[in-house]
């Protein structure tokens, strides 16, 4: 028997072609973004009476979500509209499938913006509120997503958008949704997720995001005088306080001196500089959309399981913590719009080549993992 892992549950005889990172971004993504279209789901195939519901794994052949009733918690599996399934890209187009199958059948109207992209499966609720989005970062997560809490967008809802609108950042935020994360590294991460990792594994995972975030913050203040990336980067997005707090709390005070980069997290933090010696903006836009609207959306799903694993309140996952930001959802739906309106003033290659530093974005970050494995 196959024994697959979803979230805190195991589901024995599946088979699973989808390595841990892509549905931890799926997962992270639903719970993080979409709770209410967790909820639909859940109340449309078998527990009408749910009261609450989260995304906890998936396979071949259906989705795994935990729920929560009158009676207690349980999990229920269910399975996708199309039949089994193998390829990245057909998660989102079979949670889609499940989410107006279950608006169907709830009588709900659908919404037609249904986007799911860069690991994620998106699906806009309508039911117990508004949805909260997120946004394609890190790809150990992704940040997309449209929608505002109260059931409203602070932008009147301009982002409410076919699956393909055409739009910069649906072009962004798709960029990397049919690569493979099949990398040998990726076990990391897993552990993680599954809250089997060793707290030396997680310190190692601060200590090469205080190295790519040392890079990436530097080059923000050296564009920050750019009109563009200040609506990106307000002061509570800035997290260097926030690891060498986790540091000293992980390491302790000598921590400067007991740390170090994988070959990786060098050659990641190198190539910002460079861009940012370069003077190139979307470039750094780029490297920026992928770190911190990850940390926004499965980064918060990290917290959580480490916090449980490990008993840390904040100190150890302060760098988690983004409430001086406040509403996660709005700033990332007005992200995405600052986004669109950048690459309205980009030409059609300038517009490509920020995509494909996107991409390079995520090979960097895939390739920590793989020398983070090897130690």
């Amino acid at each position: 028997m196959n024994e697959v892992y979803w979230g805190d549950s195991y589901y024995d005889g599946a088979v699973s072609n989808f390595d841990a990172s892509v549905i931890a971004a799926v997962t992270g993504h639903m719970n993080g973004d979409h709770p209410e279209d967790n909820l639909l789901i859940v109340r449309a195939f078998g527990h009408p009476g749910a009261t609450g519901s989260t995304m906890i794994g998936l396979d071949n052949t259906a989705g795994l979500w935990s729920v929560e009733d009158s009676s207690g918690k349980h999990e229920v599996r269910v399975e996708w509209p199309s039949g089994a399934i193998s390829e990245r890209p057909e998660i989102r187009r079979e949670v889609v499938a499940l989410y107006k199958a279950a608006c169907e059948k709830l009588g709900v109207p659908a919404r037609e913006e249904h986007a799911p992209s860069g690991g994620e499966a998106h699906a806009h609720g309508a039911q117990d509120g508004a949805s909260p989005h997120a946004a394609h970062g890190g790809h150990g997560a992704s940040p997309h997503g449209h929608g505002a809490h109260g059931g409203a967008s602070p932008h009147g809802n301009p982002h409410a958008k076919p699956e393909d609108d055409g739009s910069f950042s649906y072009q962004i935020r798709t960029a990397t949704w049919g690569d493979h994360s099949d990398s040998e590294g990726s076990s990391v991460m897993e552990d993680i997720m599954r809250m089997r990792a060793t707290r030396e594994q997680y310190v190692d995972l601060v200590v090469q995001h205080f190295f790519m975030y040392e890079a990436l913050e530097e080059a923000a203040e050296a564009l920050a005088a750019d009109e563009r990336f200040a609506k990106l980067h307000p002061a509570a997005l800035v997290r260097d306080e926030t690891l060498v707090e986790d540091l000293e709390f992980l390491v302790g005070e000598n921590w400067r001196e007991e740390i170090k980069p994988v070959p990786a997290t060098v050659a990641y933090a190198d190539r910002i500089r460079e861009i940012a010696a370069e003077g190139w903006l979307p470039g750094l836009i780029a490297h920026h959309y992928t770190r911190y609207l990850g940390d926004l959306s499965g980064g918060q799903m990290i917290a959580k399981r480490v916090k449980k694993q490990f008993g840390f309140e904040r100190a150890g996952v302060a760098f988690y913590d983004f409430t001086e930001l406040g509403d996660l959802a709005e700033f990332k739906q007005n992200y995405r719009g600052v986004l669109d309106e950048l690459g309205e003033t980009l030409d059609e290659a300038e517009r490509e080549r920020m995509v494909d530093e996107v991409r390079a974005a995520y090979r960097f970050n895939s390739e920590v993992f793989v020398d983070m494995k090897r130690g």
